[in-house]
């Protein structure tokens, strides 16, 4: 409860609003996030969630763990990954969602904060495999608003499906613009 207050004040005085609400309860689903273009999309996407009293898990690569931070990112959700080996992490994280009773998977399909045109469709996949919906999240420098938008349980037609996606982020504003691509 003190986390959740805490990551309240802080967004009100940063002047942040969180909107939006997870489907379900108990929570199972995969939040993609856009746009990721700094380092600070991840204080403001983790303060949004402590402060609708959610814990989100993420991705994050493994040189970013080490003996200091290991025990924060993990309390925060972290889950380290090796990006120099091909793992099936899509299988691994369908039957982490079987296995539990409630999992929020954030993930930005961006997969960097550089500009890139080839979002990545893993969470697409997991989603689809472990049958659990796709919540669009969203960070908004020009309005100051963050959250939740529309969700879908994914069809198997990932264009048909992105089309939704594109329109949804077609209006969001990235902390650096000129980084931001929508496919």
């Amino acid at each position: 409860m003190i986390i959740k207050t805490l990551a309240r004040v802080l967004l009100r005085l940063l002047r942040w609003e969180i909107t939006g609400e997870l489907p379900g309860k108990p929570h199972k689903c995969v939040v993609m996030m856009a746009p990721h273009t700094a380092n600070i999309d991840f204080f403001y996407g983790w303060l949004g969630y402590a402060s609708l009293g959610y814990k989100s898990y993420f991705f994050i690569k493994k040189e970013a763990f080490n003996r200091f931070t290991t025990p924060v990112l993990k309390a925060m959700g972290g889950i380290p990954v090796d990006r120099s080996h091909s793992t099936n992490v899509v299988h691994q994280l369908t039957e982490e969602f079987n296995s539990r009773k409630s999992l929020i998977l954030t993930i930005t399909p961006e997969g960097t904060r550089k500009r890139n045109p080839h979002w990545k469709k893993g969470y697409y996949f997991i989603a689809r495999n472990a049958g659990v919906p796709v919540v669009m999240g969203y960070l908004d420098y020009k309005t100051k608003r963050g959250g939740f938008g529309p969700s879908f349980m994914p069809t198997g037609d990932y264009e048909s499906d992105f089309k939704m996606i594109r329109e949804f982020y077609g209006d969001k504003t990235a902390r650096h613009p000129d980084r931001f691509v929508i496919p």
